[in-house]
């Protein structure tokens, strides 16, 4: 049985995933699946890096503009060189 108090901030909780502009980021690292080999993703103080060979010459990358899409408002972009 859940008290009132647990109730309370479930909804909180809902609310604060719904207004995703309270929500930034100042560090993350992920790994995501890429069809050829998995690729390491890392946003630190707004800057982005990927493991990737693409990233590695063009400062941007197919994994970097995934993760600014799911991350919308919540990460600065990628600078395009």
């Amino acid at each position: 049985m859940m008290d009132s108090g647990l109730i309370g901030k479930i909804e909180k909780a809902k609310r604060y995933a719904e207004e995703r502009d309270r929500i930034s980021f100042k560090s993350l690292e992920a790994t995501l699946k890429g069809e050829n080999n998995d690729h390491t993703v890392k946003y630190q103080d707004g800057k982005w890096q990927c493991t990737c060979s693409y990233f590695q010459s063009h400062s941007i990358c197919s994994h970097i503009m995934a993760f600014e899409t799911i991350l919308d408002k919540m990460v600065q972009k990628a600078e395009q060189v």
